[in-house]
């Protein structure tokens, strides 16, 4: 039987192109049902993170006109990985498998097929990777190449160049929500899930209307996140900066112990207040660094809900699908 596909969309004020979004989801959709790759059960599920403008508006009236659309509203803005998990969670129990995209519609639709037909082949997750970063300025392209080599070389087991474009089979998607950890960074999460994967290459368009939700800011918070999430290698590199600092220290309070029964010291202000600001700043960053950690700790200690949901029209759709099930099993008893 054609698996049931359910298209997870996380939205954040993205009113000027969620328009162009659905009519390209959902022809893709029906393109995918019509070569029987997929079940006509498949939907598409779009995850209003907190919008500010209009974004809900539009997925609620389009969820009222076609069967295959539904809305999950957060109660509040949680953020772009908070946002995906919770419409991967919420879509798993209607799905055999689930993919998700953004909304911007930089990513190749077309890829979608690629992903269902690895799917069929046996591969519980298919990583939609880029190809090359023609589309990007070239700062934005060296520091997204700098930052998968770096997160390489700090043990993490990323996919080189996929973000968050990717194919999920239910159990995959059932052993991510054990993953309980707040900071969130599906991109480091997902490979350790560690069932079968595999990767599918397309070239990335440029973004349809709106502007961009990760300026330079929020890229780099979500840089630091990962690599704060994923490694104690940096506080471990501090340490070693304090062990190479500390004995650097004792060679030169050596010579100058040597230079002083010898009787050629002279006295020094600038290099002692410089020595100072050396080891006050490296002191500085060292606690900072491990306030970052100790932050994380405090923050998966609270177990606070990662998201709250205001509105799930799937979840009303089921509901009125169990009630209709209960309607006519009852009228068939009353007839007997």
């Amino acid at each position: 039987m054609e698996p049931i596909l359910t298209i997870v969309v996380p939205c954040y004020n993205e009113e000027e192109v969620l328009p162009e979004t659905l009519t390209v989801l959902i022809n893709t959709l029906e393109d995918l049902i019509e070569d029987r790759l997929i079940s006509d059960q498949s939907n598409i599920l779009l995850v209003d993170d907190g919008s500010k403008d209009q974004t809900w508006s539009i997925i609620y009236k389009e969820s009222l006109q076609n069967r295959k659309v539904h809305g999950l509203k957060l109660a509040r803005n949680v953020g772009h990985q908070s946002a995906l998990l919770a419409g991967l969670i919420a879509a798993k129990d209607s799905s055999d498998c689930v993919v998700s995209i953004d909304a911007d519609l930089q990513d190749d639709v077309d890829v979608i097929k690629d992903f269902i037909l690895k799917y069929n082949e046996g591969f519980d997750i298919v990583y939609g990777v880029r190809d090359k970063r023609d589309t990007d300025q070239l700062f934005k392209k060296t520091t997204a190449e700098a930052f998968y080599k770096v997160m390489q070389k700090l043990g993490v087991n990323l996919i080189y160049n996929h973000a968050d474009y990717r194919l999920m089979s239910k159990r995959a998607v059932e052993e991510l929500e054990k993953f309980e950890e707040v900071n969130l960074f599906l991109r480091g999460i997902v490979p350790l899930i560690g069932f079968p994967s595999t990767s599918v290459y397309y070239d990335r368009k440029e973004r349809f209307a709106g502007d961009t939700k990760y300026p330079l800011k929020k890229m780099i918070s979500f840089a630091f996140e990962g690599i704060t999430s994923f490694s104690v290698t940096p506080i471990r590199f501090v340490l070693l900066l304090g062990l190479l600092s500390f004995f650097t220290s004792l060679l030169f309070g050596s010579y100058f112990v040597t230079l002083k029964f010898i009787g050629e010291t002279e006295t020094g202000w600038t290099s002692l207040i410089t020595s100072i600001w050396l080891i006050g700043g490296l002191q500085l960053i060292a606690i900072g660094l491990i306030g970052e950690y100790i932050g994380k700790i405090y923050k998966e200690s609270k177990r606070r809900p990662r998201y709250s949901i205001d509105i799930n029209t799937l979840g009303l759709t089921k509901q009125l699908i169990k009630r209709n099930i209960e309607t006519d099993a009852s009228d068939h008893k009353e007839l007997l």
